[in-house]
């Protein structure tokens, strides 16, 4: 990483323009696209399958807290239309859990070929066979929902913590503000290693972990500083609700996961860009087309 950490600047323009020669934000509006079609049926089947295990409402808590991260101030409608379903969950059958899980997969579809559109520089080397692209969406949901159990429970122990207190030399300190913390920093561990799981496994052919974890961090700290801009702009500034009227909530939620969609992107067009550095070719090479 010598390149980038002695000429960060150069380095993230290069990157940048790769990004825009690569249709970057065409990319991203297709993933986002397809991730608004995918989001409600894939937290529905976590939420059927996880209520098993541990309790709805206890689900249904730390999914508002963590769509707050993915959606600014719309986990609430989210939440809502999840528990009517859960409500009246006897009502699905073998067909609709089936047509659920077609469109639960079609974000990590999208998000493959569009990052088979960055890193055209090992489609060229090797393909990946189609059965492998058939399958890796539904493993990643497999694996997606056992790491939502894992945080669930986490953050169920944080939260119960959250409710001690410790006496220090007479003096009573809530273990309130530890918790809090704790869950902030678990939240942003969970998106660095969801991340750089993507990007470890999305684009063809072998990546280091090195790699996949700096793209990870990078997309995770600009999503961070970009989610907080969100949370204050549609808080205090935003109008959309006039303009859009019922609208609103789609509109806001596309928006959220396009940009959410765009710094994913560009972080696996940082890792593109150092791989290709790292071989010698040109930084601003021209994409080429992967079919």
């Amino acid at each position: 990483m010598s390149e980038p950490l002695l000429r960060p600047g150069p380095f993230f323009l290069g990157a940048l323009k790769a990004f825009k020669k690569n249709q970057g934000l065409l990319l991203a509006g297709a993933v986002a696209y397809n991730a608004l079609l995918s989001i409600v049926p894939m937290l529905i089947l976590f939420v059927i399958a996880l209520s098993h295990v541990v309790e709805p409402q206890e689900l249904l808590d730390t999914l508002r807290r963590y769509l707050e991260w993915l959606v600014p101030g719309q986990s609430a409608a989210l939440i809502d239309e999840l528990g009517n379903f859960l409500d009246h969950r006897e009502v699905a059958g073998w067909v609709l859990l089936g047509v659920m899980l077609f469109f639960s997969s079609l974000a990590f579809s999208m998000l493959e070929s569009a990052m088979s559109v960055i890193f055209y520089h090992r489609v060229e080397v090797r393909r990946r066979h189609y059965l492998v692209s058939a399958i890796l969406p539904y493993c990643f949901i497999l694996v997606f929902g056992a790491g939502f159990l894992a945080v669930t429970l986490v953050s169920a122990g944080l939260e119960a913590l959250g409710t001690e207190s410790v006496r220090i030399h007479g003096h009573v300190w809530s273990l309130d503000p530890l918790s809090v913390v704790m869950l902030y920093l678990l939240g942003v561990l969970g998106e660095i290693l969801l991340l750089t799981s993507l990007y470890l496994v999305m684009p063809v052919g072998r990546l280091s972990v090195r790699h996949a974890l700096v793209g990870g961090v990078t997309a995770a700290l600009l999503w961070e500083a970009t989610r907080h801009v969100l949370t204050w702009y549609f808080a205090s500034v935003s109008r959309v609700n006039v303009v859009y009227g019922s609208l609103t909530s789609a509109i806001v939620v596309l928006l959220s996961l396009e940009i959410a969609a765009t710094l994913v992107l560009f972080g696996a067009q940082v890792i593109a860009e150092y791989e290709r550095l790292q071989k010698g070719r040109p930084v601003n090479a021209p994409p080429m087309d992967p079919n």
